[in-house]
């Protein structure tokens, strides 16, 4: 049997799998998995961080888009609900916690600053979101759209890193609730 032909899809393939699996992803060891040189790794899926944000994203969207799709509320309550069920199931992925324990900075910069792009992916499908429920008249956003979504995501964010930030429990229904006061 002729193994895989090395590409960049392989390559996300591999990374996520040894995320999954609770694996630190090594630039050098996946390149070598790959069969590729660091230098043609790096063309097809940029720098560790771009890589992290990347495999984050690739199962944080899936989790986002199936809450938002099994809703049976509507304005403010399916924007809190979506956003509490979300943390709670981020909450609950051992892979994901377990990246959060063992490289905390890391983490922190791959998921909420521009280096990762996990924030601003997420940023725009709460926005998608909030401008449905707008224009089916169903929400009055307290402030614009772009801006809204912003907040409740640093909401969101405050209370699933919470172990990270300030030592706390993580805690989705304080999400929940949060984002539920801030829209009513």
């Amino acid at each position: 049997m002729v193994p895989p032909r090395p590409d960049a899809g392989r390559a996300h393939a591999i990374a996520r799998d040894w995320f999954l699996a609770g694996r630190r992803i090594d630039m050098r060891d996946l390149a070598a998995e790959v069969g590729v040189s660091r230098a043609t790794l790096f063309r097809w899926v940029g720098n560790r961080d771009q890589l992290l944000g990347e495999i984050l994203w690739s199962l944080a969207e899936p989790v986002f888009d199936r809450r938002y799709q099994a809703r049976a509320e509507t304005g403010a309550d399916l924007v809190a609900a979506t956003v509490g069920e979300f943390a709670a199931t981020v909450n609950a992925d051992e892979a994901f916690r377990g990246f959060l324990r063992t490289e905390p900075e890391r983490a922190l910069r791959v998921l909420t600053t521009k280096a990762g792009g996990v924030q601003q992916r997420t940023i725009r499908k709460l926005a998608e979101v909030i401008d449905e429920q707008v224009s089916l008249g169903k929400l009055t956003p307290p402030l614009p759209v772009p801006d809204l979504a912003y907040l409740v995501v640093r909401i969101a964010e405050s209370f699933i890193y919470t172990d990270i930030i300030t030592g706390g429990q993580p805690d989705a229904g304080k999400a929940r609730e949060a984002v539920a006061a801030l829209l009513r």
